[in-house]
């Protein structure tokens, strides 16, 4: 990594939001590992529940995680290697997921929907050891198998005890596990190759600890929050963002095994949930549904939006229909999720922002490395005790990704006088026609002012005039006509940014955790 430049710094203006980060402790006692996360919380408080299922404590929980930590060190689990996790969202996840980093091994979740190549390609990046499926994982395990990794199985009975198989047999024999230190790596992600082939992410405990105090901060998450998890649990947003830091805070979640609108509403209103967090496509789904659903006008204490643009008629329409305040946030990988929020009332609430830096130091860089001032518009870095270290065995990827001790996000963004953050799109997504810079998110939320518009995405297209037009496709609610469409856009937007096509489809390509990558869909239309 680069050293910190002095001079740059010197001249240069950055906003740092460290007021927000409060010590990483609880009752007096430092915690620095996510073997520390439940250790301060009152055994007899419900820590999961199962809907359909079981409850479990967090006496209970911390008692299989001891145990089934126990049961994978006596299995040879080695500290400090990769034991990758297909499971879905679950009681079983959370338990696996919490053993591994109690063991001192990397947890390394996977998607259980990948194909048999993605498997092996993200099972061989991360060097697994060890490959721990639910039954029925045939993928998974023909997976492994063929690259000669062993697997575990794991059972969960009715009362919410859990086992492991191997090879077909039960694992009971047990032995002390190795605590992890603070800078043992406990999480082994992947980027989601908007641009390129996936990236190896390696966060540490500190890393983790940091951002999960952060999170609790920002929402002022208590025990006396409930969490609806939504969002796939191999992912950051669900993992990081609403459940490590739902047991930081001492309070409960419920976990379904997959979001469904059609329950939705009823889990909140029989578990009485506090607050719940997803991308767009979930959000515009409990809307469009809202009615039809009995939805209530005043739910929740708040609903968080992270890993896409939340449009401002949509946020305005989540407000209004489902009366809680709406908190967008922005996150990424590399950062152990979450950098910036809106913020709870009385702080300020911005559509069409991310708000301000949640414990993490956010800038904005020229192409020269240079920290720009405020009101400029420029690539978004930051730094703090969340930021990863480095990507997996890529040099290259690590010497694009620093500059001056700042970690690049590939973002472009405009910080205010006022310190809120704007993101106006991925760099090398941004639109050049004839010379002329559109960001697609722009011109995405001119569309979704359309009242018979529910979903909308814009991408360039090679153009042999103007080197890249301006294209969209989007999914209507009720009639309308591609050039009613591109009337409305001319009310909004200067004339090169109206798309010359937008396509009116049935449904958009999205990636497992409901995100839209641009490149995907341009490749599906532009043809």
């Amino acid at each position: 990594m680069a050293q910190k430049n002095d001079r740059l710094d010197k001249v240069a203006v950055f906003i740092s939001f460290s007021t927000i980060l409060l010590p990483s402790s609880q009752g007096g006692i430092k915690l620095s590992t996510l073997a520390d996360l439940i250790t301060n919380h009152p055994s007899n408080k419900n820590a999961i529940l199962i809907p359909g299922g079981p409850t479990i404590t967090y006496g209970e929980f911390a008692d299989q995680i001891e145990k089934t930590a126990e049961i994978l060190s006596a299995a040879g689990v080695e500290k400090g290697r990769t034991v990758s996790i297909v499971l879905g969202n679950g009681l079983d996840f959370m338990i696996t997921f919490f053993a591994i980093t109690r063991s001192g091994a990397i947890a390394a979740p996977l998607n259980s929907a990948y194909t048999n190549e993605e498997f092996k390609f993200y099972m061989e990046d991360t060097e697994s050891q060890l490959v721990i499926i639910a039954p029925g994982a045939d993928v998974a395990k023909q997976a492994a198998d063929e690259l000669n990794i062993p697997v575990a199985e794991v059972n969960l009975d009715n009362q919410g005890q859990l086992s492991i198989s191997k090879s077909g047999s039960l694992l009971t024999a047990r032995s002390s596990a190795s605590a992890p230190s603070e800078d043992d790596i406990a999480l082994f992600l992947h980027t989601s190759g908007t641009t390129s082939r996936p990236k190896g992410v390696p966060l540490t405990h500190g890393n983790l600890m940091a951002s999960l105090q952060n999170i609790v901060n920002t929402y002022n998450l208590t025990e006396d929050d409930l969490a609806m998890v939504v969002m796939p649990l191999f992912h950051v947003h669900g993992l990081i963002g609403v459940s490590l830091s739902t047991m930081k805070s001492g309070g409960s979640m419920v976990i379904p095994p997959r979001f469904s609108a059609s329950n939705f509403w009823e889990i909140q209103a029989t578990t009485n949930a506090t607050w719940y967090s997803a991308v767009p496509t979930i959000h515009q789904i409990l809307l469009m549904r809202a009615d039809e659903d009995k939805a209530p006008s005043q739910s929740f204490r708040f609903i968080r939006s992270c890993s896409a643009a939340l449009a401002p008629s949509v946020f305005n329409d989540l407000e209004n229909r489902f009366g809680a305040p709406v908190l967008e946030a922005y996150g990424m990988t590399e950062a152990s999720h979450q950098m910036s929020s809106n913020l709870l009332p009385p702080g300020p609430r911005n559509p069409g922002t991310v708000g301000k830096g949640t414990g993490v130091e956010i800038g904005i860089m020229d192409e020269n490395g240079t920290l720009l001032a405020t009101n400029q518009t420029g690539e978004v870095v930051i730094k703090g005790p969340n930021v990863t270290h480095g990507y997996h065995n890529n040099r290259s990827a690590n010497e694009e990704a620093f500059t001056n001790g700042w970690f690049r996000t590939g973002d472009q963004g405009v910080l205010s006088g006022k310190s809120i953050l704007t993101l106006t799109g991925r760099l090398k997504e941004l639109i050049n026609r004839g010379g002329e810079k559109i960001s697609p998110l722009e011109v995405d939320a001119a569309i979704l002012q359309h009242p018979n518009v529910s979903e909308a995405v814009c991408f360039g297209v090679p153009d042999e005039k103007y080197g890249e037009a301006v294209q969209a496709a989007v999914v209507i609610s009720s009639g309308t006509s591609e050039s009613e469409i591109q009337s409305f856009c001319g009310q909004h937007l200067a004339d090169f940014k109206i798309p010359d096509r937008v396509y009116i489809v049935d449904e958009l390509p999205r990636t497992a955790t409901g995100k839209i990558q641009r490149r995907h869909v341009a490749a599906k239309f532009a043809e």
